[in-house]
């Protein structure tokens, strides 16, 4: 399979016609045909239904076009990082993050850098801990701040300063807007948004004790901006860690905090014995210096 057939496949995906993407490509179309009838033969399988108007994927077509986007991703990430110079830093360094306050202390890191090397710039990824994880694995990702509790056996890493917080967002009018703090007895039989990491639910089901099996819980999810949706509408109040809700429109969505508090620590970790291109080992020799420097040597690096 050739990359240079993955970007046809991807072409014609996209614009669900063949006319269409040989004109983007600058090809013929009975070029592009036959490279397409060719892949589908490689492949043994049909990836397009053709029809009058449009091309649609076929389930197959579906999951490969999914495989394709990751794997080009990677080349085209891996290309750029062969081609950076030492002497002229260039490139750009994947980052991944959830919706953590942890976040709050990248904007300095990332401007100093860039003082230095001017011609890097960043890709900012956001999703759970479980997900980042599985990029940096597979080389999509170069650094990631993950919340704890996180299995870091195959990373260095250096533990954030701060925690995260847990608190329940919801409505400015819901009921449980009036109290100063939530208990877990105040959360019994009320419809709830939990967060679907399993590491995480079991920390909170921890702190419901007694209490968990008699919860209603509506939906779990990924990250707090869906959530944010359903507690606006009144649906649900949301168990989530406080991240960029500091910046939300306090009129239409607030928070409580916890009590007993649920916190958590962060870490920015990164794949040991990874080969990083050459402004991603910048980059994280520059995390390193200066939060070391921020935390008067307390960094804590997995050897």
């Amino acid at each position: 399979m050739e990359i240079r057939v993955l970007r046809y496949f991807l072409a014609v995906a996209r614009e669900e016609s063949i006319t269409k993407a040989a004109e983007i490509l600058h090809i013929t179309q009975p070029t592009l045909s036959r490279q397409l009838s060719q892949l589908e033969d490689q492949m043994g399988v049909k990836l397009f239904i053709r029809g009058t108007r449009k091309i649609v994927l076929t389930n197959e077509g579906l999951l490969l076009r999914r495989r394709a986007e990751e794997i080009l991703e990677l080349v085209d990430k891996t290309e750029r990082e062969l081609t950076a110079q030492e002497e002229q830093v260039e490139g750009t360094v994947a980052i991944g993050c959830g919706d953590l306050r942890a976040v709050q202390q990248l904007p300095d890191l990332i401007r100093t850098f860039h003082e230095k090397y001017p011609l890097v710039t960043f890709d900012l990824y956001t999703a759970t801990a479980d997900h980042i994880k599985d990029r940096m694995d597979r080389g999509l990702t170069d650094i990631g701040i993950l919340l704890e509790p996180v299995d870091l056996g195959k990373y260095d890493f250096i533990r954030m300063e701060g925690h995260e917080i847990c608190v329940v967002s919801m409505h400015p009018d819901a009921p449980l807007a009036a109290k100063e703090y939530i208990t877990p007895e105040d959360l019994v039989g009320v419809p709830l948004i939990l967060p679907r990491r399993q590491s995480v639910q079991g920390q909170i089901a921890n702190w419901f004790g007694d209490y968990y099996d008699k919860l209603n819980v509506l939906f779990t999810s990924n990250l707090p901006a869906g959530s944010a949706v359903m507690t606006n509408q009144r649906l649900a109040y949301s168990l989530n860690t406080c991240g960029s809700i500091d910046y939300w429109d306090q009129t239409k969505i607030t928070y409580r905090p916890l009590k007993p508090e649920l916190i958590s620590a962060c870490v920015l970790a990164w794949k040991r014995q990874q080969p990083f291109g050459l402004a991603a080992e910048k980059f994280i020799e520059h995390v390193k210096k200066s939060l070391h420097k921020e935390q008067g040597g307390s960094v804590n690096a997995a050897e």
